[in-house]
């Protein structure tokens, strides 16, 4: 565990962390650590200045039996109205008791009913395999227990540590409810691993998405095109592909290098040390790693605002042309047309290729690039700070 980790041993209260895969949107977030154990990735901002901590197994345990005590006190006043659960929490009349930490046990149960309908736990933060495993079974089977209806428990987790992680381990994770995790690859080239200080190596990845699989746990790899920078492009979507080919994971996830000005990425950008990768540029890197993915059964998906392509997704083998199709399509397009579409997207107007064929759309588009005075020379410059409205 790295310098700077720290057990806490009173409760402090129901807690929910700041983030969680889009993927988990309609889950039921329960808060296993605090912020990073690692959290000296340069492209990341999500954790910097946070300080690590495990939360005590009794606190995590007394956060579900709180959503559980809210949970069953929505649906029993539900069922006495009707079925009805409320609509806004500021409009309650009947509120939960005033303390705070019921409150907020209040408000996750009810939306976890309303949007979730109690069917998928995130296990918060950044990486929940860093606990013991006994006690991480602990809270599987605790968590399991007070809700055996749910269908999906899942983690975010970091190759070094599943990597060190027994194989006994990761299949009592397994057996006591755990059944997907999302690990950061973001590249399989260990220059670029290196230079963004990542903390694992190309074949950690690869040994930590095996132990993954082999206990059948679903497992959801990030890949990040752009990271390596201008200059490691090609190699990066070549041993990043290789790490996925070797792997086969369930779920390939793209998310797209944006630098956040609160990271130290940010100022290898404005010293020049970092080159960015135009859009143009990244295209052609997603091309080279679709290209040579073979041998496996992934499901690629573009499921965030930061990707150029909506519509980049699809089941492997069989919809591989329809991957490099839609590359292909942006990459023979007209300087115009990119830089029509590039401005759409990073403004939230189009989503996909096709809707270039939108006349209403095309005309919003046509008065934004006017308006802020874009052209296919700058357009990459203009793109890269919309994104940062995201960040």
């Amino acid at each position: 565990m790295s310098t700077g980790t720290k057990k806490v041993h009173s409760y402090a209260g129901f807690e929910q962390g700041p983030i969680r895969p889009p993927s988990e949107a309609h889950s039921l977030l329960v808060r296993v650590t605090r912020n990073c154990p690692w959290n000296r990735c340069t492209f990341c901002p999500v954790y910097k200045g946070a300080r690590f901590s495990i939360r005590p197994v009794e606190s995590v345990r007394r956060d579900i039996d709180a959503v559980h005590r809210q949970v069953e006190r929505l649906l029993s006043n539900a069922a006495d109205s009707g079925g009805v659960l409320p609509n806004e929490m500021s409009n309650l009349i009947d509120r939960p008791p005033a303390e705070e930490d019921d409150y907020a046990a209040y408000a996750a149960a009810l939306q976890w009913i309303r949007v979730g309908r109690m069917k998928s736990v995130f296990l918060q933060d950044a990486n929940s395999l860093v606990v013991r495993t006994p006690d991480l079974v602990d809270i599987l089977m605790h968590l399991t227990t007070r809700f055996p209806h749910i269908e999906r428990v899942t983690s975010y987790a970091r190759s070094q540590t599943v990597a060190a992680k027994t194989e006994s381990d990761v299949r009592a994770l397994r057996e006591a409810g755990l059944d997907r995790l999302h690990l950061g690859l973001e590249s399989g080239c260990d220059e670029v691993l290196k230079a963004v200080h990542k903390g694992v190596t190309k074949q950690q990845h690869i040994d930590a998405g095996l132990k993954v699989k082999a206990a059948n746990i679903e497992l959801s790899e990030y890949i990040m095109p752009g990271l390596g920078g201008q200059s490691l492009s090609r190699v990066h979507a070549l041993e990043t592909a290789d790490v996925l080919n070797r792997v086969n994971p369930d779920f390939i996830r793209i998310r797209t290098l944006a630098v956040h000005p609160r990271t130290p990425l940010f100022e290898e950008c404005q010293s020049g040390s970092f080159s960015r990768c135009s859009d143009l540029m990244i295209v052609r890197e997603l091309l080279t790693l679709i290209e040579n993915l073979s041998g496996i059964t992934s499901v690629v998906l573009s499921d965030h605002i930061l990707n150029l392509f909506e519509d980049l997704e699809g089941k492997l083998p069989e919809d591989k042309e329809h991957l490099l199709n839609v590359l292909e399509s942006f990459l023979t397009m007209p300087p115009e047309q990119r830089m029509f579409y590039q401005v759409g997207r990073r403004l939230g107007i189009v989503r996909r290729l096709c809707d270039l064929d939108n006349p209403h759309k095309t005309t919003a588009v046509s008065e934004a690039v006017e308006a802020l005075e874009i052209t296919p020379e700058n357009v990459d410059d203009v793109t890269q700070a919309l994104m940062a409205r995201y960040l």
